[in-house]
């Protein structure tokens, strides 16, 4: 962008108070001293853990269209009910956070953020709140309209999309069907070309079954359910492979793809996270917005320690600018 129209900032949550989110956050401006960002968070939460990481913190209140001197952190303030929460969450903090998610939403819907780039959240303390809730993904797919998400994993040239997430796997044979696979796919081959600029993008699908049902003996589901779902979308000009079996789906013997498509949840992260756990990076796409997050969960027990990692949320930031740069005009 040019100086006269300067790209709108990032918004930054920094996820559960008392896990890492709020340490990686206070490295941000250091990190970043030229790209427009916001951290939201409680002000006051950030600077009890800034003295506890003895870090000197010049955290300044975001106000819409000023921008922040060099070196500080510009904060949209959240009002926690627990400030000093290191290490043990607390329920009652759980309607500020969701209400901070709604406010970036707000914000990226409008046009005021560039994009949404979201530390770790602890669903389990929401949940205790007594808020249904079972993760970033689906609660940003309902406040942006009720889209579908896929949710994305990218760990540099590999990309692992999931056509399930948070289910028990018992119910995945059931939840995977041909309207759904369609679906998933329609959104994965489109997010590939507006976000990541993959003009003809080439997609392994993974079977449901070990080897890909071996033809019926290991279940049904791949040559009745998942082959003709992907024979429709061929004829409609998709390149796709599979069903693949996922032991081989991931490799360069099935030829090189830009993304693989998993079953569920666990066939497709743990393969992306040996390849790249620290710096691996959870994309939504389905959304109107852009939205990364990192890879990892809230750390509790190191939080506060000095021993958080950045590498995800740098490499979150790094990938939310491609995907601005490469959905211009799109």
């Amino acid at each position: 962008m040019t100086d006269k129209h300067p790209m709108p900032p990032l918004i930054i949550s920094a996820g559960e108070p008392a896990g890492i989110g709020p340490d990686l956050c206070l490295g941000l401006s250091a990190s970043y001293p030229t790209i427009p960002m916001v951290v939201i968070a409680d002000p006051d939460a950030l600077r009890i853990r800034a003295d506890r990481l003895s870090l000197n913190a010049d955290i300044v209140t975001y106000t819409r269209g000023e921008s922040p001197k060099p070196g500080s952190l510009c904060v949209l303030p959240l009002g926690l009910a627990s400030k000093d929460v290191c290490g043990t969450p607390d329920p009652a903090n759980a309607p500020a956070l969701l209400d901070g998610l709604k406010r970036a939403v707000a914000g990226c819907q409008s046009g005021e953020f560039a994009a949404l780039v979201t530390g770790p959240i602890q669903k389990s303390t929401i949940n205790d709140a007594g808020i249904p809730f079972t993760g970033h993904t689906e609660f940003l797919a309902e406040e942006t309209g009720g889209n579908t998400p896929v949710m994305l994993l990218v760990a540099g040239e590999l990309r692992v999309a999931l056509a399930s997430t948070h289910i028990p796997l018992r119910e995945v044979a059931d939840y995977v069907n041909a309207e759904r696979l369609k679906i998933t796919l329609n959104i994965l081959h489109d997010g590939l070309v507006d976000r990541f600029g993959i003009d003809e993008p080439v997609i392994n699908v993974c079977g449901l079954n070990p080897h890909a049902g071996e033809g019926g003996h290991l279940g049904n589901e791949d040559q009745d359910v998942i082959a003709p779902a992907l024979d429709s979308l061929r004829s409609e000009g998709m390149q796709l492979r599979g069903p693949l079996p996922a032991d081989t789906a991931f490799i360069d013997a099935s030829g090189p793809a830009d993304a693989v498509l998993a079953m569920y949840h666990d066939q497709g992260l743990p393969v992306l996270k040996y390849a790249g756990f620290g710096s691996a990076v959870n994309v939504t796409l389905g959304l109107p917005i852009i939205r990364t997050s990192v890879d990892h969960g809230t750390a509790l027990a190191i939080a506060g320690s000095g021993q958080a990692d950045p590498g995800s949320m740098h490499a979150a930031i790094d990938l939310a600018l491609d995907m601005i740069e490469k959905s211009k005009g799109k």
